[in-house]
């Protein structure tokens, strides 16, 4: 009976005596708990810029970015979104981590090496087919063999012509205007005008006529042999100047607006490793290969002739690298440009930890270099490592910033809460929705009509049943504005028409949520929606009742599986 007291005397005293302690201990101006601030004062949590809101600092001042004052933060209140948008902020301690280099966008020359494939040929200009003139009998070879190297005017071959022997005869006899007639006559007999020049002097006795080398060069190809005869027109020798050679490749399709005549190439052949001959574009084809969506280019070699012959053999097969250039553009390096679906995205430094993505549309493609036709600007620092895991944070900041209406759980607590009548609404415009799905999920126009003329029906009953609950109405104005679901003259147009209803209509079923046994759906995503229908956001959602296999109404036999359920 005794204890109660004492512990109520022993309380009575030692409070006092420790908030007197307290008081003594704690520093001259510090505040105490119950003096926080000033009494009903919300604690300051930081300070941020408005226009830049990843900027921030525990002490006030300006943006580093704008000059503008920084606004104070204070407990509760939601601050300046950062996350969300096209706007990724990291700090300091995160840059240093990923690792983060950024470049300039500049205006300079696009450079890029081309590695071509082709053949040594030689120069068609200089290849000569050598034919008889006239009839006769091949009577001596000079040169009998091919590959044999032969001088400009060197004799070939000696040629017994009955007819050329005479007109050589008559020239001899006659003066004036019939001797040059006769000149005349024995040019076209396939004689040389030093050759007809000394006629006079040839000896009366020889009965052979000289066929002499039309060009320097190697003999590439022979027709004949001694003792044989020959026709008017019939081939006697091929001669090809190896002196100069062409190099020939493909141009494919893609390269083609880079290559233009004066381009320099090296081009290599395995014959002489290690050496390296150097020319330049002289020609390119007009006319395109369809089937092999090529045309030819030539480069002009020169090929001086050593001890052994000629370097560079007739019909090798050589590479070459093209030494492609450009005028000035504007440029990224290669490593900015992220590049995982239909679109070109790059992040540029904002300053203060932010980077923003940007969607470009590129043009040619360098070696180490992209041009930019549109989309940044001379001067935009953009990031050249780091960038992937940018663009992950940025998606992570996306999927984040997507309002969730539901606990993860499933649960209904902010589900609106319905009458039966209305239960029995949303229960047939479910089944409507579910319908025009499914009629799409087969490709079925016929069917896609049919169902969306029930649809909008359904959609109208709805409106009437739910018409009192202000909080869907405008919800339901989207489904009413986006109800036109008959009429579609082909599937296209029909899923065109569908996208916003079936978005409208997802929208309100996720806040419903399954309150009944009856009302049992599920909610379907795609991520790749605007491949379907050009010009819609990536992402779109549908209603499917519960029971059916997923059917993508966007895609429907293409990809009829493509999508993810959404946890209500």
């Amino acid at each position: 009976m005794k204890l109660a007291p004492t512990i109520l005397i022993t309380l009575a005293i030692a409070i006092p005596s420790t908030w007197f302690a307290a008081r003594k201990l704690q520093p001259t101006g510090s505040p105490t708990s119950s003096q926080s601030k000033t009494a009903g004062q919300r604690k300051l949590i930081y300070y941020q810029s408005a226009m830049h809101p990843w900027i921030k600092s525990d002490n006030p001042g300006r943006c580093t970015i704008c000059g503008m004052e920084l606004t104070p933060v204070y407990e509760g209140d939601p601050g300046f979104d950062a996350s969300g948008g096209d706007v990724v902020p990291l700090t300091q301690t995160m840059i240093q981590v990923m690792n983060v280099q950024t470049a300039e966008a500049a205006v300079r020359p696009l450079t890029k090496t081309l590695t071509v494939a082709g053949m040594i040929e030689d120069d068609l200009t200089r290849h000569r087919v050598l034919s008889a003139y006239v009839p006769g009998r091949i009577q001596k070879l000079h040169l009998n063999y091919m590959g044999a190297q032969v001088q400009e005017g060197e004799p070939l071959a000696e040629l017994y012509s009955p007819s050329l022997l005479q007109a050589e005869r008559e020239y001899r006899t006659l003066t004036g205007d019939l001797r040059a007639a006769t000149a005349l006559r024995l040019r076209q007999m396939g004689l040389t005008s030093g050759q007809i020049q000394a006629l006079p002097i040839k000896p009366a006795e020889t009965l052979t006529s000289q066929i002499l080398a039309p060009i320097g060069g190697t003999v590439v190809a022979q027709h004949v042999f001694e003792g044989q005869y020959v026709q008017e027109g019939e081939k006697l020798f091929e001669i090809a100047d190896f002196s100069t050679m062409w190099f020939q490749f493909l141009v494919y399709e893609q390269d083609l607006p880079w290559i233009k005549a004066g381009l320099k190439v090296d081009v290599t052949t395995p014959s002489h490793p290690g050496i390296v001959f150097t020319g330049n574009i002289s020609f390119v084809d007009p006319n395109f290969n369809p089937v092999t969506r090529s045309t030819k280019a030539r480069v002009e070699l020169e090929n001086p002739r050593a001890e052994s012959g000629h370097r560079m053999l007739h019909r090798l097969y050589a590479d070459g690298l093209v030494h492609l250039e450009a005028p000035q553009v504007l440029t990224v390096p290669r490593a900015s440009v992220i590049e995982t679906g239909p679109e070109a995205v790059v992040y540029v430094d904002q300053g203060g930890g932010a980077y923003a993505r940007r969607v470009l549309k590129l043009g040619r493609r360098g070696d180490s270099l992209v041009e930019v036709v549109s989309g940044l600007s001379a001067g935009d620092k953009v990031v050249v490592n780091g960038n992937l895991l940018i663009d992950g944070q940025a998606e992570m900041n996306r999927a984040f910033a997507e309002p969730h209406t539901h606990e993860t759980s499933g649960a209904t607590t902010n589900a609106v809460l319905l009458t039966d009548a209305q239960k029995h609404s949303v229960k047939e415009f479910v089944r409507a929705a579910d319908a025009v799905s499914a009629a799409l999920g087969k490709d079925d126009l016929a069917g896609f009509n049919s169902a969306g003329t029930e649809a909008m029906k359904a959609s109208e009953a709805l409106a009437e049943a739910l018409k009192d609950r202000s909080e869907l109405a405008e919800i339901l104005k989207h489904i009413a504005e986006a109800r036109h679901l008959h009429g579609a003259v082909d599937i296209a147009s029909a899923r065109k028409a569908f996208h916003p209803f079936s978005n409208a209509a997802a929208r309100l079923l996720e806040i419903m949520g399954n309150q009944h046994e009856s009302l049992v759906f599920e909610v379907y995503e795609c991520s790749m929606v605007d491949r379907a229908i050009p010009g819609v956001p990536k992402k779109g959602r549908w209603v499917q009742a519960v029971g059916r296999e997923i059917a993508n109404p966007y895609f429907g036999d293409r990809m009829l599986t493509c999508g993810s359920k959404v946890k209500l």
